[in-house]
């Protein structure tokens, strides 16, 4: 079986319901476009800097999570899910998790972040890096909980969305 030839997952983000967006840049990703070594499994494994701007009042705390829509699972991939992160944080640095935060387990069974790990010879995946404005300070996802729960929660909390997207390949 050829893993590429299979339709082009959308982004999860597209099949919930609608929410406004802020901004979020990187000093290490360019949306898009492809990522760095430092950022895959097999390579540095670290988080790339993440930063954002404009989200909506009323936002009292953020989720940063990271899928890839185009893992052949059927579901696709979590390789990062941070929760409980302060309403007055507004950055994380590259390899460094938020103050006062803990993770979901990605699909490594990992709680943290575990980078780009597509397979060999598979198409070019996209990592949905998003930052969740949330509308409360605690969702009650304790650490270690499914990423697929995790989202669950945290989608009726959503006030706002923003997005970048990195791409790699073996």
């Amino acid at each position: 079986m050829d893993l590429a030839d299979r339709p082009l997952a959308p982004s999860p983000y597209d099949l919930l319901p609608p929410v406004p967006s802020f901004t979020v840049t990187s000093d290490d990703l360019v949306d898009g476009d492809r990522m760095d070594d430092l950022f895959v499994h097999s390579g540095g494994n670290l988080s790339p800097h993440l930063s954002w701007s404009g989200a909506p009042e009323g936002t009292k705390s953020y989720a940063i999570t990271c899928f890839d829509p185009d893992a052949p699972t059927g579901c696709g991939f979590w390789h990062w899910f941070t929760i409980g992160v302060s309403a007055a944080t507004t950055s994380v640095a590259r390899g460094e998790a938020a103050p006062g935060s803990h993770c979901a387990r990605n699909d490594f069974g990992d709680e943290g972040y575990d980078g780009c790990a597509p397979p060999e010879g598979d198409r070019v995946h996209r990592y949905i890096f998003a930052i969740h404005a949330l509308d409360t300070g605690d969702t009650g996802v304790p650490a270690g909980a499914s990423p697929t729960y995790a989202s669950f929660v945290h989608v009726g909390h959503t006030i706002a969305r923003a997005t970048i997207t990195g791409t790699w390949s073996c």
